[in-house]
């Protein structure tokens, strides 16, 4: 696979996606955990070239949590795989009209970054929210935890926002 292509399904696990270089988008416009780079030796130089207020910058960077939003004739559901993270660092917020879900990941052990041979795995702070196609009634709302995948389900609350007017003639 080339490397370019192992990038992009690399920021794609990381729930990140790389700018379309295609379309002229610039570097920087999604919240990165960090920079494209192409090939070892950029990426080498890149860390030389890193200051420590660079590296305190990309600690306090969120990464987006990657989802699955379906229905269900009665129910909105969101499914998120985040194993490794303790039911107690999840938040989840609902409103009849979004649901946000912050949490974190943390490492159990501290490994030297020169001591890793691939690091695809995201740890740290992540969040996502997510405004729902259809009403939802956020007080009967339920959450799941289980072999590492979040469900949150959302009952529809019935009723359509969309009302067709009748014209009349005056």
């Amino acid at each position: 696979m080339a490397n370019t292509e192992e990038k992009f399904f690399e920021e794609l696990a990381k729930g990140t996606r790389l700018p379309d270089r295609s379309a002229g988008e610039p570097d920087g416009q999604e919240n990165f955990s960090h920079h494209y780079k192409v090939g070892a030796e950029e990426e080498n130089s890149a860390k030389k070239v890193m200051s420590k207020k660079d590296n305190d910058s990309l600690m306090e960077v969120e990464g987006k949590l990657t989802i699955d939003v379906y229905q269900t004739p009665a129910e909105i559901v969101v499914e998120s795989a985040i194993a490794g993270v303790n039911p107690e660092d999840i938040d989840i917020d609902v409103s009849s009209d979004s649901v946000t879900i912050k949490g974190e990941r943390k490492h159990e052990e501290k490994i030297d970054e020169e001591d890793y041979f691939y690091q695809e795995c995201y740890w740290g702070r992540f969040s996502r929210s997510v405004i729902l196609p259809e009403e939802v009634d956020p007080d009967s709302a339920t959450v799941n935890f289980k072999n590492g995948v979040l469900t949150v389900r959302l009952p529809k609350i019935g009723k359509k926002k969309t009302k067709k007017l009748k014209v009349k003639m005056e």
